[in-house]
């Protein structure tokens, strides 16, 4: 019996296959706010894959089987100072671990404003983020998602970014030549992981922004993008999670945040962990920490019965 159920192993193993996974283009022709430069993508691989001077900005989806699909779907900003991408730390092991729930993942590598080929540095990150969400409602039907439960998720810096789209989104231009541009940009919820979020307090992230608007931005910007300043009404229901001891990005970034959202009725749910300082990712094998991803997880099935 035992030598038989080796064999059904050794025969089924072959059989198991990764969840689906291709990489998209953003643009299908040309990539706005953008310049030919003489500079090519940099990829370091150490301990974890770094990606810096974006020129092809793109969206590798990782869906789960069909049978496991719970039909939503998150759209993941990595970290990394607006300098670089932790491509695989805080992107594609974040969509694998989604796809273990039955959430699709959506991994946007996009442009860093540090890149000499931007026209505008402070405006590809935002239209990049734009865009993949609104190739994913494109695609809703054919990848198995729901097009009113898409969602976006930033770490770090990335959480910036997320933040930013959902203060800064738009429904859609029903004029617009390209019929991907006629889609709503907003997120129907945001997960953001010890994220940058205000330029103006003294607990903001210096190297995040200088890198995003430059050493001595306009005062205007800096506010811009300030998300705890930018809340709306329409801002979408946001799940946070911080460490207390983060001296990289200080929690007050978080609460503050959340303040906001409070004040605006929006429903928010966060999470701040005493200890784990900055860039945890799943936290795998660091105690407590490591349960934020089944608090998320819980946090993202609640919100189908609201």
């Amino acid at each position: 019996m035992k030598n038989l159920q080796v064999l059904i192993l050794t025969v089924l193993i072959p059989a198991i296959s990764y969840p689906q996974n291709y990489i998209l283009p953003l643009w299908n022709d040309s990539v706005p706010n953008y310049r030919k430069s003489d500079e090519k993508e940099i990829r370091n691989q150490d301990d974890i894959l770094g990606i810096s001077k974006v020129q092809n900005p793109d969206i590798t989806v990782y869906l789960p089987a069909a049978r496991h699909a719970t039909g939503q779907a998150v759209v993941i900003c990595p970290g990394g100072g607006y300098w670089a991408l932790a491509y695989d730390w805080e992107g594609t092991d974040i969509a694998r671990w989604l796809n273990s729930k039955g959430i699709a993942g959506i991994v946007l590598k996009y442009r860093l404003p540090t890149s000499k080929s931007n026209i505008v540095p402070y405006l590809s990150p935002l239209l990049d983020a734009k865009r993949a969400m609104r190739l994913t409602r494109w695609h809703a039907s054919e990848w198995n998602i729901d097009t009113a439960r898409i969602g976006i998720m930033g770490f770090s810096a990335g959480g910036h970014l997320a933040s930013t789209l959902g203060t800064h989104f738009d429904y859609g231009d029903p004029g617009a030549t390209d019929p991907v541009d006629r889609i709503s940009s907003r997120p129907d919820f945001m997960i953001l992981i010890y994220p940058v979020i205000s330029f103006t307090q003294k607990f903001t992230h210096t190297g995040s922004k200088n890198a995003l608007l430059g050493e001595k931005p306009d005062p205007e910007l800096v506010k811009y993008y300030s998300n705890e300043l930018q809340v709306r009404d329409d801002t979408p229901p946001t799940f946070l999670v911080h460490a207390g001891d983060d001296d990289g990005v200080p929690v007050t970034n978080s609460l503050a945040f959340y303040q906001a959202l409070y004040a605006k009725g929006i429903p928010a749910e966060m999470h701040i962990y005493p200890k784990g300082g900055h860039g945890f990712s799943l936290a795998i094998g660091q105690g407590p920490l490591e349960h934020w991803t089944d608090c998320c997880i819980e946090w993202l099935r609640s919100l189908d019965h609201k």
